[in-house]
């Protein structure tokens, strides 16, 4: 374990105050989630914002001197220092960083350091006695101990998130930070906090050393993650739409709501409405465990999935390929509001896309559909997720083409729940509309 110091670069107030970013080492990630990196001074500066100095935790992972610790710790350092358990304070180099699971490593010029042995985070299970260790507050290395709470916590934002959640005492200052099991193996990296206060409230979460011993390795080598991709928009399976694609009452699995053409999934067979049940011989639960599994694979290898298709269980097999790099006209439109009470989608308002509408709303050409321009928010559409802006592309199926589509698919239904496949936000996924309950 060792302790880091962090002094960041110093930032115009004109840019600071244009880049839109919380202040360096700005505890506050929203919602009472906080990343507890600990802010110790400041120096001046002249006609800018002043450098910052900050303290958190490291872990040394290999004898010749890397270090493992959070992206957010370095994130905009100028100077990042390493303080060994023997005294000595060294330069470190940021040798790569991840923001999507907030890890980075960082390289020190020493040998024979007494590094951290891994365990299997995929073992830890609820109930199991922990260590946190680390640098609250700067005091220096500090143990306080507790037991595993939850696995599988997804909390931050994060586009990789698989948290292990513990009471073990946790505070500003133990970013980076070592979660141990009673044998002293790294089980994760202790990474934020969940408190109205900014102090301890007993829920903290560390990213599992599995997870952190991949990206790791990936950083070491290459000085990046390169991660695989598969192809498909998906979300969580609900019990509604379980019942609208075939799966019964299950309750697990990620629904299919796109298929990006020419993707591994495209090639592999898989189709919009498919739920995959199973991705590389682990259960997928939902959307975000699909999306672990397949971060987990590079490039190149093959992924076996079973899906369920309208009802019927098929086994595909595809080739993962990398992820790219993350990459107000006059509306003659069409309300569904005031109809006949035996329809559905009221307080629902469609239009044609056209140029100026696609334009006005940013909607790639390929989407075909029905524009949403409005949304009673006393409704059942708004209480579903439905938007202002989404495009209708289904009803019950049947595919959408105008405003008109959208309106007749909608009249004197055999029922009051309807299935809408929707695009929006650059992907199209399934909600349901269910009508027979009271409007909120």
């Amino acid at each position: 374990m060792v302790k880091i110091d962090v002094t960041t670069k110093a930032m115009s107030a004109a840019d600071f105050s244009d880049s839109g970013q919380m202040a360096p080492f700005d505890p506050s990630g929203g919602n009472g989630i906080q990343r507890f990196f600990q802010q110790r001074g400041r120096s001046a500066g002249r006609l800018q914002m002043p450098r910052e100095h900050g303290a958190a935790s490291g872990v040394i992972i290999t004898p010749d001197g890397y270090v493992l610790t959070n992206h957010h710790v370095i994130d905009h350092a100028d100077k990042v220092e390493v303080t060994l358990q023997d005294g000595r304070t060294l330069t470190a180099k940021v040798l790569g960083n991840d923001p999507k699971t907030d890890l980075a490593v960082l390289k020190v010029e020493a040998s024979n350091l007494p590094a951290m042995t891994f365990a299997d985070s995929d073992q830890v299970q609820v109930g199991d006695i922990v260590l946190a260790v680390g640098n609250p507050f700067g005091l220096g290395q500090s143990c306080s101990m507790g037991m595993v709470s939850a696995t599988g916590r997804a909390t931050m934002g994060l586009n990789y998130e698989d948290f292990i959640q513990t009471d073990a005492a946790i505070n500003p200052g133990n970013s980076g930070g070592a979660l141990v099991d009673t044998q002293g193996r790294l089980v994760g990296i202790n990474t934020a906090i969940l408190s109205r206060t900014g102090g301890n409230n007993g829920v903290g979460f560390s990213i599992p050393s599995n997870m952190a011993r991949s990206v790791m390795n990936d950083l070491i080598t290459d000085g990046k993650v390169t991660r695989a991709s598969l192809g498909v928009m998906a979300q969580d399976l609900t019990p509604a739409l379980a019942r609208k694609f075939g799966a019964g009452e299950a309750t697990h699995g990620a629904l299919v709501g796109e298929v990006l053409a020419k993707s591994p999934a495209a090639k592999a067979g898989v189709e919009y409405g498919d739920v995959i049940t199973s991705c590389g011989g682990q259960a997928v639960r939902d959307a975000r465990t699909l999306k672990l599994a397949v971060g987990s694979h590079k490039p190149g290898e093959r992924l076996d999935l079973k899906v369920l298709r309208e009802g019927v269980e098929k086994s595909l097999t595809a080739t993962l390929e990398p992820m790219a790099e993350e990459d107000h006209a006059t509306l003659a439109h069409q309300r569904f509001s005031g109809r006949d009470d035996a329809d559905t989608l009221n307080g629902v308002g469609v239009a044609d896309l056209d140029r100026a509408t696609r334009r006005e709303a940013n909607i790639p050409a390929d989407v075909k559909g029905a524009l949403v321009t409005e949304v009673d928010e006393s409704t059942a559409a708004w209480e579903a997720g439905l938007r202002a802006g989404d495009v209708i592309q289904q009803i019950n199926h049947q595919l959408v083409a105008t405003a008109e589509d959208a309106v007749k698919l909608t009249t004197h239904p055999s029922n009051k729940e309807t299935l809408l496949r929707v695009w929006s936000q650059g992907g199209s996924h399934f909600i349901t509309v269910d009508e027979t309950r009271e409007a909120p």
